[in-house]
């Protein structure tokens, strides 16, 4: 039997795909991440068959036993005549054994990479990353695999992911923290070491200019405050809007509305997910240091209010 069927071979290249469909779900390309998901899964699912017998690869189609007979290694074929069950047959056969269970989302996982679901494929394949976590989880139980060796660096946001004591906004707010952390990183891939910390480093109160945070009015009414905040997924500084919860005047009580660090593209949308992601707002209201280059002559720089008009 060829090498390219055996259960190592299998194996490896589940795990390869499902890496990149985490990468890809990370980068929101959720058209590849139902892509490679689904291919990882189909080659997961087969691995498994494999191991029970490898005669279970075989395709029912037109009473032909030259694949029964080449994957039970008594026959020799070409490459191009190697044709083995696909994803959604493979995952029958799994079930009809008891090794996973009926999973509508699993069926649509593999329905959207194979191209026939009737939507678009993005809208639908993003929610889906739960599926392909908890039934990834199921096969490598089956077969006494280790998440981490199947998972690598994406190991605990997959754990977040199948961890029903978390509610669905915590799961979707910390995958994304651990996603922004994961591509952050990656992006200091190959440059000289020291080279993430250098941009991660605030200056000093003596090396830098302490401002606060920034309100914009209109007359006395306070219409947002921007403001710095450490970072959850990259520790760098970013910034978040508040908004007056009470009469928008100087004593206004102040609000998260939104979160944005521009090091890592971590985005939290609303009070909510800002809460979920742990970040404390009160940070936002204090002053912070600053460092500014000059060039050329000093100049005067005043700031004032916008004014209606």
């Amino acid at each position: 039997m060829d090498d390219a069927l055996s259960f190592e071979s299998l194996l490896s290249k589940a795990r390869h795909a499902a890496q990149k469909a985490m990468d890809d779900h990370a980068r929101g390309e959720y058209d590849e991440f139902a892509l490679h998901g689904g291919v990882a899964f189909e080659r997961l699912a087969k691995a498994v068959l494999v191991s029970k017998n490898p005669a279970y690869l075989v395709e029912m189609r037109n009473g032909n036993s030259d694949m029964l007979l080449y994957l039970c290694g008594d026959l020799e074929l070409k490459a191009d005549k190697v044709r083995t069950v696909g994803a959604s047959e493979a995952i029958k056969r799994l079930r009809r054994m008891k090794v996973l269970p009926e999973d509508a989302q699993l069926d649509q996982l593999i329905d959207l990479r194979n191209g026939t679901a009737h939507t678009t494929i993005g809208d639908q394949a993003k929610a889906l990353l739960p599926t392909l976590a908890e039934n990834v989880e199921a096969l490598l139980k089956h077969l006494g695999q280790p998440l981490g060796a199947f998972w690598g660096r994406w190991t605990s946001a997959v754990h977040v992911a199948v961890d029903e004591e978390r509610d669905e906004i915590q799961r979707d707010v910390e995958i994304r923290i651990k996603q922004a952390r994961h591509l952050f990183d990656d992006r200091f891939k190959g440059l000289p070491e020291g080279a993430k910390e250098r941009i991660l480093k605030e200056p000093h109160r003596g090396e830098g200019m302490l401002i606060g945070p920034i309100t914009m009015k209109n007359g006395d009414k306070i219409l947002f405050i921007v403001g710095s905040v450490p970072c959850p997924a990259c520790g760098g500084k970013a910034s978040m809007t508040l908004t007056p919860i009470t009469q928008p005047d100087a004593t206004a009580d102040m609000a998260a509305d939104s979160f944005q660090c521009h090091l890592c593209g971590l985005e939290l949308n609303n009070p909510i997910e800002i809460r979920a992601a742990g970040v404390d707002t009160d940070v936002a209201l204090l002053p912070s240091t600053v460092s500014i280059k000059q060039t050329g002559a000093p100049s005067d720089v005043r700031i004032g209010e916008t004014r209606a008009g």
